[in-house]
């Protein structure tokens, strides 16, 4: 006997602005199971989430959500699911219980029924401690889990997540997905999750592939990995940075990508060593096969339908590297309180001209903070922080003339076009006449923009919105750039772009500091460090970071792995104190 559908779709069209983004897609969604929706940027993964939960109607075509007709029967479908939007409505001033209690009532949970589930649910998010807490001064991870809570007050026979791990540390992903499994496996409930993180779609046990509004696959993981067999390799050149690697092998190449000690590549078909050693700057080196990933097939693709070119920053500051042997940031002893909260508490490090250099810690860790601080927005309480050799403390307005900054949140004016950002940034940075003319034309051609020069930039995918916000921050020309979090969100394509221009920026000079979560990405910083509780809990180039991890069981960790062991021995030599 057929198992019924939990969630089916059938020709599903949906437009917005004369743009077509859903164009007659149908899939079928066994129940018991998590389904994975994954796509890039505008692929129209959220607007089908919104179609399923009835809040959207549908152009033409039908949806049907646990037998029940999602556009006709709203309310009836809404009473039975759970929908966990990407920004999803907590009340910052509320307590972790009361924002319990308003979604309790909102979702007409009986008043008998509501205690044991608060406990349960706070069992389930490790939560139990921090009711009392308000619901502003939790960790990110902490919010996306009480958010989840919510979400389940009334426990849903389908749960829809709409990228409900960005912006989260490494454990608390790993926590998320504890429960998501808990959920399936224990009270089998049906779950629906679109994700950035590719890693995340070899945990689903089907997933749903969208380009463009239009479903390029359906199935099990194995179905997009298993025929890349044969053209996926590990490459390693010696006395030579693996970004730079890299770069040399995009455009010839489908995907070339730093990935622990080596470069993975994906070729265009089934490859031999000997001509893989024809590619450039591979005469000599240490090539081997490596098995297939759920992200190789996906760029494979991708990359036949969106074209990523090389990347070079022209018309950026030479700047010599080799004459400048003072580093560029010089932090002793920073400090940074709130109140009681020591947001940042003794921390001291620096960087070098033309050094990436990583910031990497769980929600709360105080990277945020930091970067503020050496930017000239926020003044330290103590210590000493000297950026492209100006004191902060003294000349911090003439410190920033020289640094790019590029916030967490996309420092961008929603309201203003692609053109009047890029305007006001120029003009924010002193820039004036042919000077800003010739930057603005720059901008627009680097990056790829002159399409959406007259778009509003909240009107903007985020891949988009990650371009213009790195142009404005590069308006300038600077030799020192801050990016927080940049790629928080972001698909695979638009991360591999955005890395490809930063390593361009390092072969120029430019000095980058960058915050994290992916922790594939780490892997392309000269130096990293770790932090928890506002405190560095190791500084290091990242494989001698990983070397810090191996145990026999696990003799090559990953960068998560190294992470999550670093921040769980901090947690554990504070609890025992």
């Amino acid at each position: 006997m057929e198992t019924l559908a939990i969630l089916q779709a059938a020709d599903l069209v949906k437009t917005f602005a004369g743009r077509r983004v859903l164009d007659g897609v149908s899939f079928t969604i066994r129940p018991g199971v998590i389904t994975g929706l994954i796509g890039p940027d505008g692929a129209g993964k959220t607007t089908l989430m919104r179609l399923a939960a009835g809040l959207l109607v549908a152009d033409s075509g039908s949806i049907h959500a646990l037998g029940r007709d999602s556009t006709l029967d709203s309310l009836s479908v809404q009473a039975l699911m759970g929908y966990m939007p990407q920004r999803f409505g907590l009340y910052e001033d509320l307590s972790v219980q009361e924002n319990l209690q308003l979604y309790a009532d909102l979702q007409g949970v009986p008043e008998p029924e509501r205690a044991g589930r608060y406990q349960e649910l706070m069992h389930m998010t490790g939560l139990a401690a921090f009711t009392g807490r308000l619901a502003g001064r939790l960790s990110g991870g902490m919010k996306q889990k009480l958010g989840l809570a919510c979400t389940l007050v009334r426990a849903p026979e389908l749960l829809l997540l709409d990228e409900p791990t960005v912006g989260v540390d490494p454990v608390s992903r790993r926590e998320l997905w504890v429960i998501i499994n808990r959920l399936v496996q224990e009270q089998g409930m049906s779950v629906l999750i679109s994700t950035a993180y590719l890693d995340e779609a070899e945990r689903c046990q089907e997933v749903i592939l969208m380009h463009e509004g239009k479903i390029l696959m359906q199935g099990a993981p194995d179905r997009l990995s298993a025929p890349m067999t044969g053209r996926t390799w590990a490459v390693t050149v010696l006395d030579k940075k693996l970004r730079d690697v890299q770069a040399e092998l995009t455009g010839h190449v489908v995907d070339a990508l730093v990935q622990g000690d080596h470069v993975r590549l994906v070729t265009a078909k089934n490859s031999t060593v000997e001509a893989l050693r024809a590619l450039p700057g591979l005469e000599s080196a240490q090539i081997k096969a490596v098995a297939p990933r759920f992200e190789d097939g996906f760029i494979d693709m991708l990359r036949a339908k969106s074209s990523l070119r090389r990347t070079r920053l022209t018309d950026m500051p030479a700047l010599n590297v080799a004459a400048d042997s003072l580093p560029v940031i010089q932090v002793e002893q920073l400090k940074r309180s709130f109140g009681s909260f020591r947001a940042v508490d003794g921390i001291s490090f620096q960087v070098k001209r033309g050094e990436i250099f990583g910031l990497l810690g769980a929600n709360g860790a105080g990277k945020s903070t930091t970067f503020r601080m050496l930017c000239g927005l926020l003044p330290a309480s103590s210590g000493s922080l000297r950026v492209a050799g100006l004191d902060l403390r003294v000349a911090a307005s003439t410190a920033r003339s020289r640094i790019g900054y590029m916030s967490q949140k996309f420092s961008l004016y929603g309201s203003l076009s692609v053109t009047q950002n890029l305007e006001f940034f120029a003009s924010a940075y002193g820039l004036s006449g042919q000077a800003r003319k010739r930057r603005l034309i720059w901008a627009l051609d680097e990056f790829e923009l002159e399409k959406q020069a007259d778009q509003l930039s909240s009107d903007m995918s985020l891949g988009y919105k990650q371009r213009l916000a790195m142009a404005c921050a590069l308006m300038h020309q600077p030799e020192i750039l801050f990016l927080d979090e940049p790629t928080s969100g972001v698909d695979p394509l638009a991360r591999r772009e955005f890395w490809q221009r930063i390593s361009a920026l390092a072969r120029s000079g430019v000095t980058v500091l960058i915050t994290t979560h992916f922790m594939e990405e780490a892997e392309y910083c000269d130096r990293l460090a770790i932090m928890a509780a506002g405190r560095i809990l190791a500084m290091d180039e990242p494989a001698a970071i990983k070397a810090r991890a191996q145990t026999l069981e696990n003799p090559e960790p990953s960068m998560e792995d190294a992470f999550i062991c670093l921040v769980q021995q901090a947690t554990q030599m504070k609890d025992s104190t």
